[in-house]
């Protein structure tokens, strides 16, 4: 069958897809990467091909004038759920984040997106879940439409919240910005918005169960396999660390799109300088080239993959990217998280921390003691390498992207 994959564009949502897109190629099916033409190198450095679409968005330029926007109330997705948010709130969160994410990201690809999926006529439909230009493609063509996540399922679960105030409010006082917004884009396509629209038929979820808002939305659980782009086995990675191992990572995509770090490397290098640990500081070449001093139980590179690290780590401190978190998750390493409050992170951040795995703070709390004394907690208390090792094993029990193969097949077949 024909399989489309759509990512917003941005390599964080684009990695997650691969190892799926990997499983259906190697089944023997005929797989796209739809991207803006930026990703296109991305894309094909993947080993899949690349099917370049509309325009690139222009929002990294204004995230490096204005970096205090990665910290805006309209970005953050944890906290609205029933009885955590009101209806003037969550009505204003959609129309900020239609007119300021959504919107943006997806309107310089959607026709071009949706035309092409008319002419190539795809089975099956797979995209993250803020491409709502995907959603508009799979419709337009009326393939079967399957949501992969990358975060925990914040967007579906304020959905319902939403659809439930709306129900509260007098009719005259109703408005949907997410639906009205999908109407005008999907109607040269003949595609007007309707909750299967906006979710897909299912949602292949990545998150270990435990970890999940709750939902009544169809899902389908899959294992979380790490793609991290270009990757080395080093020499050093292969052999065991004399001392705990801990892992410093402030990931890419944020500070590439916002020009800099929210927390400082130095500083928090310079508070476990005293301790009888390794800390291997993966950084971009930028990040490493600000340092002024490097510790001498630091190890900082610039040349290192996550998965093939973090099995030889005791602990991660991280911004709490989705990369890092679920490759952490798999690997059984605890996790402190010095995080801003977009998309889902406090949900995750705060759901680690129920489960006993990790600690997370907001980024504007942190300071070089707090860093020292949770590292300290963390490696001190058996008790979070202990859930970190139940969440690996809950996460080794899903269905692998191969295994889903023939789970997607089957979804085609019946619809």
């Amino acid at each position: 069958m024909r399989v489309l994959f759509a990512a917003l564009s941005e390599r964080s949502h684009l990695y997650p897809m691969v190892p799926l897109a990997w499983a259906m190629t190697a089944a023997g099916h005929e797989v796209r990467m739809v991207n803006a033409p930026s990703l296109t190198g991305l894309v094909t450095g993947t080993g899949l091909v690349s099917a370049p679409v509309g325009r690139d968005h222009g929002l990294h330029q204004a995230m490096k004038l204005a970096p205090e926007t990665q910290d805006q109330d309209f970005a953050n997705w944890s906290r609205l759920g029933p009885g955590e948010v009101d209806w003037p709130a969550l009505r204003d969160r959609y129309e900020s984040s239609v007119r300021y994410g959504f919107s943006p990201y997806n309107d310089p690809v959607v026709d071009d997106m949706a035309a092409l999926a008319q002419s190539w006529q795809p089975d099956l439909v797979v995209r993250d879940p803020l491409c709502y230009a995907g959603a508009i493609a799979a419709r337009a063509c009326d393939a079967v439409h399957v949501r992969l996540l990358w975060c925990a399922d914040v967007y579906g679960r304020a959905r319902q919240t939403y659809l439930g105030l709306m129900g509260q409010v007098p009719p005259e006082e109703r408005v949907d910005p997410l639906a009205d917004w999908l109407d005008e884009r999907g109607a040269p396509f003949g595609v007007s918005c309707d909750e299967e629209l906006i979710h897909g038929q299912y949602t292949l979820d990545t998150t270990p169960p435990s970890l999940r808002p709750p939902t009544t939305l169809p899902s389908l659980s899959m294992r979380y396999v790490p793609y991290n782009g270009d990757a080395v086995w080093w020499q050093w990675l292969r052999e065991a660390p004399e001392r705990p191992r801990v892992c410093l990572t402030l990931g890419t995509s944020n500070t590439e799109a916002y020009g800099g770090d929210y927390v400082s490397v130095s500083d928090i290098l310079g508070a476990l300088a005293p301790l009888d640990i390794e800390v291997v500081a993966a950084l971009l070449p930028q990040q490493r080239e600000a340092l002024a001093d490097i510790p001498a139980n630091v190890r900082a590179v610039d040349d290192v993959a996550l998965h093939t690290l973090l099995p030889s780590c005791s602990a991660v401190i991280h911004h709490g990217g989705w990369g890092t978190y679920a490759t952490a998750l798999i690997n059984a390493v605890p996790q402190l998280t010095l995080c801003t409050s977009v998309a889902d992170l406090e949900w995750r951040g705060r759901s680690l921390e129920r489960a006993g795995a990790g600690i997370t703070v907001h980024h504007s709390e942190v300071t070089a003691d707090l860093v020292l004394r949770h590292t300290l907690q963390i490696l001190d208390d058996p008790g979070f390498a202990a859930a970190a090792q139940r969440l690996r094993d809950e996460s080794a029990a899903m269905p692998s992207p191969r295994d889903m193969v023939a789970t997607l097949e089957q979804l085609v077949a019946e619809r």
